[in-house]
């Protein structure tokens, strides 16, 4: 992904994470709700762009031993 993609993406979700925070009335407890899942998707987000994390293969992942 080119990096001028990848700052408009993040530009972008930020200028909307700040529309919602600043024009949608809301408890500050759920603005904050919302503001850290945000943040932990675009974590996780750009976790997966960079280092190719891929979060659907931690499902063949067992503990244990297997029976």
């Amino acid at each position: 992904m080119p990096v001028l993609q990848l700052i408009f993406i993040l530009v972008i979700i930020g200028l909307v994470l700040w529309l919602v925070n600043t024009f949608i009335p809301m408890e500050p407890r759920i603005k904050n709700i919302l503001n850290v899942v945000v943040i932990i998707c675009v974590v996780l987000w750009l976790l997966s762009v960079f280092l190719g994390v891929n979060w659907g293969s931690f499902g063949d992942i067992r503990v244990g031993h297997p029976r």
